[in-house]
């Protein structure tokens, strides 16, 4: 018979690191059901959330200020077998809020800090051991540390001698190798009483089988396995405590009690999976691509504009000190730059001039008012004379001259089409041919205005354009406006872009205000309704 090797520990933070899906409000019976259950499966450690003293008491989360209020959430519950641990974010708890260890629900206290507050961290901790806590130093975004920054750290840790150092992959970058690379440099190096853990996450897939590996190849050190109830976690999710539970049961001996992992699952974790989905998601691998916060992808994503392949390309430029730390600004700066790559092609603009000026220009939206003003339209083209440009689409029911595109994203979804009925191309310079080259190539950053909420409207990016051509007359269909309700916003479903409310009436607004602006230089007609035309 197997005997589970004492020397190796499972740790479950879903109370920690799972409230980063639902801001840590689990309420006071799941919380309960949550500790009771690990308890009766026997895991050896359980995190029981965050001690942050920027927030207040709240008798349903796992986030509290100190750690008399994180012994009021966890006062009533049966005591377990299991060592109990809570977390804090090194910088966001006085260490005035915490009584001595004898006085409280825990056992120790974890630290997280990013490798430039490695210093402060380890002083912080040392003042968090001699109130009575076993120490758990977290080294965060591990694979921002160089070999000499750990080299660093680990003669800091073994002056103090906390009862762990933890690899914490924290956007799930590592592969095998690597992960190898940094147990062995702590396996080495550490005092042989300093147990090594490992906290991973899953945007490659590999939260689980990392774990698997690292324990594989465990010596004669302690080692602590981080999981959480079906991967509830940050970002792509953390590895499946009931898989790890499952593994080690079956390979080492072990004899958690799984049916206790699957009731919880069953009865208090599915139903907060329904409502807030977390686990392995494009977004979260393109950012564990680029070794990147996943926060630059949820930006240059929101844009609406950029192809993947363009989102990709931006993301290789991020400076290497930058990747880890999400910088709002920056991120702009780098979209601004993508955009306006390309100097405009004087050549492109005098053939324009040819082919606008003096002539009346039908600029056509994909409103639903094309489809049900659809014979005011008819009749206006039927008249002849004009140029007929849609925006950022084909609609099948007219006949177009020229094609505006501003937006990789519905180039892409009209790119066939574009080869089967030949309409020119003016294409701005964010937006790259697929395989023929665009007729006109037009500056991006000349063309979009910089104010909140329109910067990148492809009708006001046209009329920017128009204004230098002088055309007779400039006429808009299917530029509706944003309208809450029943009805439509696009004559196309597959080009609906959710949106909140107050950011649409916002949109209506400022485009409202630009077209205003733009017919003290255009004379300006709309063809169909529209909640833009203020005349």
């Amino acid at each position: 018979m197997m005997v589970m090797d004492d020397n190796l520990k499972l740790l479950d933070c879903t109370l920690r690191d799972g409230g980063y899906i639902n801001d840590w409000k689990f309420g006071n019976s799941t919380i309960a059901a949550v500790y009771d259950r690990l308890g009766q499966a026997g895991v050896d450690i359980i995190e029981i959330g965050f001690i942050d003293d920027r927030r207040q008491f709240d008798i349903d989360r796992t986030i509290q200020p100190n750690t008399e209020c994180l012994s009021k959430v966890f006062g009533s519950v049966r005591e377990n077998n299991s060592m109990i641990v809570a977390m804090i974010d090194y910088g966001t708890c006085d260490i005035s809020n915490l009584q001595p260890c004898e006085e409280t629900v825990l056992d120790g206290i974890r630290v997280i800090f990013k490798k430039q507050n490695m210093e402060g961290a380890v002083k912080y901790a040392e003042k968090i051991k001699e109130k009575g806590y076993r120490i758990f130093l977290n080294m965060v975004s591990i694979t921002s540390y160089s070999d000499q920054d750990m080299l660093d750290f680990i003669t800091m840790v073994n002056k103090i001698k906390p009862y762990a150092v933890s690899i914490v992959d924290t956007y799930g970058l590592m592969h095998r190798e690597e992960l190898f690379h940094y147990y062995d440099l702590l396996d080495y190096n550490l005092l042989p009483d300093i147990n090594i853990g490992y906290h991973s996450h899953n945007n490659f897939q590999l939260a689980y089988s990392n774990t698997i590996e690292l324990i594989k190849k465990k010596g004669n050190r302690d080692m602590i396995v981080d999981g959480t109830v079906y991967g509830m976690g940050k970002s792509a999710g953390n590895a499946p405590l009931e898989l790890l539970a499952m593994y080690l049961n079956e390979n080492q001996g072990a004899e958690y009690d799984i049916n206790e992992i699957l009731e919880l699952i069953d009865t208090n974790i599915l139903s907060i999976y329904r409502e807030k989905y977390w686990g392995y998601s494009f977004q979260y691998y393109v950012s564990a691509l680029n070794d990147c916060h996943p926060s630059y992808v949820s930006y240059l994503s929101s844009k609406k504009t950029l192809s993947m392949k363009s989102v990709n390309e931006i993301l290789s430029w991020i400076e290497p000190d930058k990747k880890l730390m999400y910088d709002g600004k920056y991120a702009e700066q780098l979209y601004l730059k993508y955009q306006s790559r390309f100097d405009i092609d004087s050549t492109c603009r005098h053939d324009l001039n040819g082919a606008f000026s003096g002539k009346n220009v039908l600029l056509i939206g994909p409103g639903h008012s094309i489809l049900t003003e659809r014979n005011k339209i008819e009749k206006f083209i039927g008249d002849g004379g004009q140029v007929v440009v849609s925006i950022n689409f084909l609609p099948n029911i007219y006949n177009i001259d020229y094609i505006f595109i501003s937006n990789s994203k519905r180039y892409n979804s009209v790119f066939s089409e574009i080869r089967c009925r030949h309409p020119k191309v003016i294409a701005t310079s964010n937006v790259t041919p697929i395989l023929d080259s665009f007729d006109f190539v037009l500056n991006y950053e000349k063309l979009v205005l910089h104010e909140d909420g329109v910067e990148d409207n492809a009708l006001l990016m046209i009329l920017n354009m128009l204004s230098e051509t002088s055309p007779l007359k400039v006429f808009l269909a299917g530029f509706d406006g944003f309208s809450e309700g029943l009805t439509p916003n696009y004559y196309d479903d597959s080009m609906y872009m959710s949106a909140d409310l107050e950011r649409q009436q916002h949109s209506n607004a400022i485009v409202s205000k630009k077209i205003r602006e733009f017919r003290k230089v255009l004379d300006i007609e709309f063809v169909t309704n529209s909640l833009y035309d203020t005349k």
